[in-house]
């Protein structure tokens, strides 16, 4: 069931994601009197799943679920039909519109692409607002799990202040800006110091396959205690938190480990918090520092502010009020990913080993069903794509734009060879890259 949920999920939003940016092509096609000769989500190699033609126009599903295409008459496109480009070119052809249409009906793909996203990120400001946590309510710092991230110089119960000399304002903004900064201001012990990052601190993390990096400092609460465990009749029950071991304070998940190597091979006195009141229970703890039970400490927003442990802030957006704040989510996502790409196109920072393809995009999504969850990963999508379209690739959308510029700057058009052989280039260049990302999930699902 989690499966079919996940893959659910993965093929709305990929469906809407290419939908709409073929729309983005059609709807100025169509405006400009240029003719659409096919509009397919998914490609139809050798056939199509389902296909009916309207007017000039045949739309259709393919079976081959990598994307999506418009064919628009009169251009040099991925179909590589180079006997319609021999006869002479017609009214409603692509080639026979002025530079500035050809540039519009280009754009018309990524344009809807980065509307989406901002329309997204006003309607979920609106729906459902945003719960932060404010840097300053974080009194005793961060859980840094990573080894490579303690080499590093980052600490358990460090602060983390800002990074790269601009503040850090709330708590989600940190990893994404440690991953990619250079140098990270902390608070520890009351004194502040920078810490200075390896160049390739990103590729130590991805080499490490540590799936844990920076997280807030969490309690110990018990999930189970088994009937095969050393104390299972120690009194330790479902949902007690413990926050001592003998005279050693465990308010947090990290502080129990310690208490464990400290005490290992001993019986201790554990306090544990259970229905609001402090409880004393026995418990044995083996030679090799374990409990012998289950436990978690990934508790939500709500369970952590009633315990006390961190103070959220809730912020809810008026109509009005949620434009200005999704628009400046769109632009903190898309800045965002602008340095990714940055990290990934610089093979020192070897950013480059982190890049997946379908699969990668397919593990983002839960496997339960969070409608809330799902437009903020297709809000995301819809950037990266867009982003993605607009490199200056012959094959994509920013190729063509490339050279429609120059033929807007120069006066003079790309001769009709020189475009087939760009289109070959820049199609081959994709291939490399689709195999480069995609085989990425294959070297990590099998030495992973």
């Amino acid at each position: 069931m989690e499966f079919v949920i996940k893959i659910s999920q993965f093929l709305l939003s990929l469906s809407l994601l290419i939908i709409l940016h073929e729309f983005g092509h059609f709807l100025p096609a169509k405006a400009f009197k240029t003719r659409v000769e096919k509009f397919y989500l998914f490609f139809d190699v050798k056939f199509s799943l389902f296909k009916k033609k309207i007017g000039d126009t045949v739309y259709g599903i393919g079976w081959l679920p990598l994307g999506g295409y418009v064919k628009i008459s009169g251009m040099i496109d991925e179909s590589m039909d180079t006997e319609q480009m021999a006869q002479p070119p017609q009214p409603w052809e692509f080639r026979s519109k002025p530079a500035w249409q050809r540039l519009i009906i280009m754009l018309g793909g990524v344009t809807v692409n980065f509307l989406l996203a901002i329309f997204i990120y006003i309607g979920m400001s609106y729906y459902y607002g945003d719960i932060v946590l404010p840097i300053d309510n974080i009194k005793d710092g961060l859980l840094i799990e990573s080894t490579v991230a303690n080499k590093a110089g980052l600490l358990t119960g460090d602060k983390i202040i800002a990074v790269d000399g601009e503040p850090i304002k709330n708590f989600s903004e940190i990893s994404e800006k440690v991953l990619f900064g250079k140098k990270v201001t902390i608070e520890r012990d009351g004194k502040e110091s920078t810490v200075t990052l390896p160049e390739d601190f990103l590729s130590q993390l991805l080499d490490s396959k540590e799936k844990r990096f920076i997280n807030l400092r969490e309690p110990f609460v018990v999930v189970e205690v088994p009937d095969t465990s050393f104390n299972k009749n120690s009194g330790l029950k479902k949902g007690d938190i413990i926050l001592g071991l003998n005279d050693y304070k465990t308010k947090y998940a990290d502080q129990v480990k310690d208490g464990l190597e400290k005490f290992k091979g001993q019986q201790v006195e554990a306090k544990v918090l259970r229905d609001n009141h402090d409880v004393v229970v026995p418990l044995s703890i083996s030679d090799d520092a374990k409990l012998g039970l289950v436990y978690a400490s990934n508790s939500t927003p709500k369970t952590l502010e009633a315990l006390g442990y961190y103070k959220y802030e809730t912020k809810e957006y008026g109509f009005f009020e949620s434009f200005p704040v999704g628009l400046k989510k769109a632009k903190d996502r898309l800045t965002s990913y602008w340095d990714q790409l940055g990290a990934i196109f610089t093979p020192s920072t070897g950013a480059y080993k982190g890049v997946g393809g379908f699969k990668a995009i397919y593990d983002i999504f839960p496997d339960f069903w969070s409608w809330q969850v799902f437009w903020s990963i297709t809000a995301f999508l819809s950037i990266m794509l867009g982003v993605l379209n607009l490199l200056p690739i012959p094959a994509l959308d920013g190729g063509h734009v490339m050279f429609l510029l120059y033929e807007m700057v120069s006066g003079r058009k790309p001769g009709d060879k020189f475009m087939e052989y760009a289109q070959m280039v820049g199609f081959i260049i994709l291939i490399a890259l689709v195999l480069f990302a995609n085989g990425n999930d294959i070297f990590k699902a099998i030495f992973n």
